[in-house]
C-alpha cells in the first residue's frame, strides 16, 4: 500500500496539485488523500476510478504502483486480482457462516415454536400411546429438511451475488 501511496503522491504532484486540491476535487478531505498517500488507507473503487481517470492511467497501474509497459500489464493485472481477492475482508466461507447466523437469528422464534408444536406432538403420542410419536419424527424430518433448504437459498442468494435474488 505504501508503494501504491508514492505513487498517488508522484501523479497528484505532477498534475501541480495540492492535497486539498485533489480532495476537493474528488469530494473528500485532504486527510483522506493524505492517508491514500502514505499508505494508510486504499482509496475505495469508486475513488480508484476518478483517481484514473484524472491522471490518466490504468486502475491496474495505481494497484500496481507504477506505470506498465504493454508486456507487463498482463502479468501484473493477474497479480492484482490475486492480491485483492487474498486480502479481502470476507471469504466466501466467512460470507456463508455469517449469512447462515442471520438467517437463524431472524427465524429463531419461528424455529423455536415450530420445535415445541413436534415435542407437544411426540409427548402426545407417547401419553396416548397411538403412534403420533412416529408422525412427529417424520414431520419433525420433513420440516428440518424444508427450513435448512430455506436457509441454503437464503444464504447462496447473498453470499454469492450480494443481491438477495433467488
Amino acid at each position: 500500500m505504501q508503494k501504491v501511496g508514492g505513487f498517488l503522491k508522484e501523479l497528484r504532484k505532477q498534475r501541480g496539485m495540492t492535497q486539498e486540491q485533489l480532495g476537493e476535487a474528488l469530494g473528500v478531505s485532504n486527510k483522506t488523500v493524505s492517508r491514500w498517500e502514505t499508505g494508510t488507507y486504499m482509496p475505495p473503487i469508486e475513488m480508484l476510478e476518478q483517481l484514473s481517470a484524472l491522471y490518466d492511467v490504468t486502475i491496474n497501474e495505481i494497484i500496481s504502483g507504477e506505470r506498465l509497459s504493454d508486456r507487463q500489464y498482463k502479468e501484473k493485472a493477474e497479480e492484482n486480482i490475486k492480491a485483492v481477492l487474498a486480502q479481502s475482508s470476507f471469504t466466501l466461507k466467512e460470507r456463508i457462516a455469517f449469512f447462515e447466523k442471520k438467517w437463524k437469528k431472524e427465524h429463531a422464534f419461528e424455529l423455536t415454536i415450530e420445535l415445541a408444536a413436534l415435542l407437544v406432538l411426540m409427548g402426545l403420542g407417547f401419553y396416548f400411546d397411538n403412534g403420533l410419536q412416529f408422525v412427529a419424527v417424520i414431520a419433525g424430518f420433513v420440516w428440518g429438511i424444508f427450513q435448512y433448504n430455506r436457509m441454503r437459498a437464503f444464504v447462496e442468494a447473498y453470499a454469492y451475488d450480494g443481491t438477495g435474488n433467488l
